[in-house]
């Protein structure tokens, strides 16, 4: 598994790298920003749909690929609007009226064939993909907006390096388990190793902002260090509640659309909670593309 990851994890880097580069690129050049970004995340929110999906039939719950797919998509598309771009609209009638949309719909579809069953499940099932791949992927989409696909790339990245240093440490270190029953490969060690690695990595962001004008966190190296420290924790209770919907349908993965990694969600678990929470951290630090 460690070969696979050593050979696909830099191809993953790379690819969003230049999605992120392309993106910049389109901006500088006066398109809208996050483009390039928000077509990678509604073909990855279509296969995050299909493993979901995959997760709910595990547990009996009957719910369509395609639903799925059209929950996460527009869950994603609805909670991506910036102050800027909304005007005169209530950004928060948007994601309501698309929320509504989608259990309307997805009420309707299941219940195509004159029967009850299984709809309420089917529907409720719909309605977390549209929460918890759509709406918090949507705070990605943001994050490019309003700052730069840079500052979204070091949130990204932070976070990532969480889960290298918990590895590590936990391989060779780890003799506490963290929480048995739900995962038990995670430790304590593990935990303490992959939030100084975060904290490591968000000093190095910091370091990195002071040396450039574009500020992807605050300067100080101390407010990195707990930024990173912050993105590691939540990160890895977003790996946690991908655990528990895991171990619930009886999968060690999602899928094995990523040789080494797993699924599309085994990756996207962790950034998906941290975004909401890196979005509310640069606010509190009032950082913006051209320096706080």
């Amino acid at each position: 598994m460690l070969k696979y990851r050593l050979t696909l994890g830099p191809v993953l880097i790379a690819l969003f790298i230049g999605v992120i580069w392309l993106d910049e690129s389109l901006r500088a050049r006066g398109y809208h920003p996050g483009i390039a970004f928000t077509v990678l995340l509604l073909i990855v929110g279509i296969e995050a749909g299909r493993e979901l999906a995959k997760i709910f039939r595990a547990r009996a719950i009957t719910t369509s690929v395609r639903v799925n797919a059209l929950a996460v998509c527009t869950g994603l598309i609805a909670s991506s609007f910036t102050t800027e771009e909304l005007g005169q609209l209530s950004g928060t009638a948007i994601v309501c009226t698309a929320g509504a949309a989608v259990m309307i719909l997805a009420m309707l579809f299941y219940s195509r064939n004159h029967t009850t069953e299984g709809v309420v499940a089917a529907t409720a099932a719909t309605l977390l993909a549209f929460v918890y791949v759509g709406m918090l992927g949507g705070f990605l989409v943001v994050l490019v907006k309003e700052y730069s696909g840079w500052v979204m790339l070091a949130v990204v990245l932070i976070t990532k390096c969480y889960d290298i240093g918990a590895y590590f440490t936990g391989r060779y270190f780890g003799r506490h388990k963290l929480i048995p029953w739900l995962s038990p490969g995670k430790t304590w060690e593990g935990l303490v190793g992959g939030v100084a690695t975060s904290a490591l990595a968000g000093v190095a962001a910091a370091a990195l902002a002071s040396h450039t004008d574009t500020k992807l966190l605050p300067i100080e190296w101390w407010h990195g260090a707990a930024v990173g420290a912050i993105f590691g924790l939540i990160g890895q209770a977003g790996d946690l509640v991908a655990s528990l919907l895991k171990r619930d349908a009886g999968l060690k993965d999602y899928s094995r659309a990523l040789p080494g990694f797993g699924g599309i969600m085994d990756v996207a678990d962790s950034p998906l909670l941290v975004a909401p929470v890196a979005y509310w951290v640069l606010l509190f630090f009032s950082v913006t593309p051209d320096g706080p």
